[in-house]
């Protein structure tokens, strides 16, 4: 149960970081609520996973969830570069998120 809160705080963290971006561009108020729900409900998530979970452990995996989901999010919705080398970053930060799962 730790570990799907733990996704779900990461997810909803992508979510809010994408709002930010939205709020800058439109400054509406669906995206401001959007951007407090999705920071509201990663909180709550990763407080449950901090229940049972290595505090260090929760927030390195909770920072790389959010941290490449949210430059993906701005691959394929705001058409960022998706250059070879930014990819790479991802997948190392993806990979030393299942690394830290591995020796936890």
């Amino acid at each position: 149960m730790a570990w799907i809160s733990l996704i779900l705080a990461g997810i909803c963290e992508m979510i809010g970081v994408g709002m930010i971006n939205k709020w800058h561009h439109d400054r509406n108020w669906g995206s401001l609520l959007f951007l407090i729900l999705g920071f509201g409900a990663s909180f709550f998530f990763l407080s449950i996973a901090m229940e049972t979970l290595p505090m260090g452990t929760a927030y390195a995996i909770w920072t790389g969830i959010g941290a490449s989901g949210g430059a993906i999010l701005g691959m394929l919705i705001y058409g960022e570069s998706k250059d070879w080398k930014r990819i790479l970053f991802i997948f190392m930060i993806l990979g030393a998120a299942v690394g830290l799962k591995l020796v936890s």
